[in-house]
Parts: C-alpha cells; structure tokens; sequence
C-alpha cells in the first residue's frame, strides 16, 4: 500500500494519497494518533489533508473491513534561510544565486517576487538558482519552498544594464590621465571602467555621470566598457587615443 507524497510539513495541510485494494467506503486514517481529513475516496485509493506532526509517524487507513498495515510518513520543518549570494542581479535575470540556510534538502521552487525558478540542490544547507527576469529594476522578496513548507525574509535587487550615452572629451594623449565625463544611465553600480581592456580609475558622480581618468593607450580610436552590477555597455571606438608628437 504506497503512500505519496511521504513526507510533508509539521504544520500540516499536505495531500496525500494512499493507495491498495478494499478502501472503499474509510471512515478515517490516522497519522500517528491524529486523523487526517478524508478529501477522496475509492476502492483504490484515499487522498487525505495531513494534520500537524512531527518526526515519523505511521499511516493507517480504516474501513468496515478494519484496519490496513501502517506505512511511514516523515514531518518536515519549514526551511530557514541565513544568506543569498550575491544580492543584485540584472533585470534581465541569468545569474545564479546561492542561497544557504537548513532544511533545504527537499527545495522544489525558489520565488524572486512573483517570478518562480527550479533550484539544484548542493545539501541541506545549500542551494543554488539561476534567477529569473524580472519586472523591473529593484527589491524583491525571496522565498524557498520545501517539502516543510515556504519560509520568506531575503531580499533580492534587479537591477537595469548601463548604458553609454557620450563621452566628453573623447580623445586625449596616448599617454593617458585625461579626465572624461562618461555620461549613460544606470551607472550608479559601476565595478570598473576599461580602454581597450585596460582598467581606468573612475568616480561615480550620479546614476548618470561617471568621472573617468584614461589609462595609457596606442593610438588610435579604442572600446571604452563600463560594467556594473547590472552588466556591461560598450561605446565602441568611443574614445581616440592620440599620439604625442615626435622629432
């Protein structure tokens, strides 16, 4: 006589189906010494609510013709989250997150938002996900769902990719220390500043100017990319590196 699923929350309020032969007609099934709320009924099969528990607990089913053999449920406790890392992401979503806690073992859903992701889980104590879109940029509440039970209280940020509207000046020695106003939006997040690779000392002045000091170059025009948490803009050949003069 199975019984699926066989195991689910202390507190309750999980479906369960028993199945075998000779049901018809259960008056009751017991979970431990508590009883289960009858919700289906045929001569296979008894699909009950399972009442709050804890610990492992036999599964009994009872008709006019008595009582069947018991079989093992296990409670579950709600999961507890301590940590997810990192904490932003793009909008766009495709990141993935590790969320670390106990009780995970039995993770089926991870919900950022109103958005809903199938998580891998590493053991009880972690979990990993990749994200998905969002609606927008900005805060969303995640929450992971066991067999034990949804437990909120993390917080994930969306947020938008930069983007590269002009550069002022855009051309300067090759030598480098040209000081230029990157102007965008969404740059409020930036990680780093790069000339054709090379990494340039910058300052956020707002989420829509950055103050950047050219690194030393070859000549010639070049990629200026700026990334931030969420993600990377390319002005291609967006600033000119001249050559100094020569005698």
């Amino acid at each position: 006589m199975p019984i699926s699923p066989n195991q689910g929350s202390t507190g309750g309020g999980t479906t369960v189906t028993v199945t075998g032969t000779n049901l018809a007609n259960a008056s009751s099934v017991h979970f431990g010494s508590k009883t289960a709320t009858i919700t289906a009924n045929t001569p296979t099969s008894v699909t009950v609510t399972s009442p709050s528990g804890t610990g492992t607990v036999p599964v009994t089913v009872t008709t006019p013709g008595g009582t069947s053999n018991p079989l093992s449920f296990f409670y579950i406790g709600a999961p507890f989250k301590s940590s997810l890392s990192p904490l932003t992401g793009v909008t766009a979503g495709g990141d993935t997150v590790t969320i670390n806690g106990t009780g995970l073992t039995t993770a089926s859903a991870v919900h950022f938002g109103a958005a809903t992701a199938t998580p891998t889980v590493v053991n009880d104590g972690q979990l990993t996900v990749t994200v998905p879109a969002g609606t927008g940029p900005g805060p969303v509440g995640v929450s992971v769902t066991t067999a034990g039970g949804t437990n909120n209280g993390l917080t994930f940020t969306y947020v938008d990719a930069p983007t590269i509207g002009a550069l002022s000046p855009n051309s300067g020695p090759a030598t480098g220390g040209t000081v230029v106003t990157v102007t965008g939006t969404n740059l409020s997040t930036t990680q780093s500043v790069t000339f054709d690779g090379a990494a340039a000392a910058f300052a956020v002045i707002s989420d829509t100017i950055l103050s950047v000091t050219t690194p030393p170059g070859t000549a010639g025009p070049v990629d200026v990319v700026v990334t931030t948490t969420g993600g990377s803009a390319t002005a291609a050949g967006g600033f000119t590196y001249v050559a100094g003069p020569g005698i």
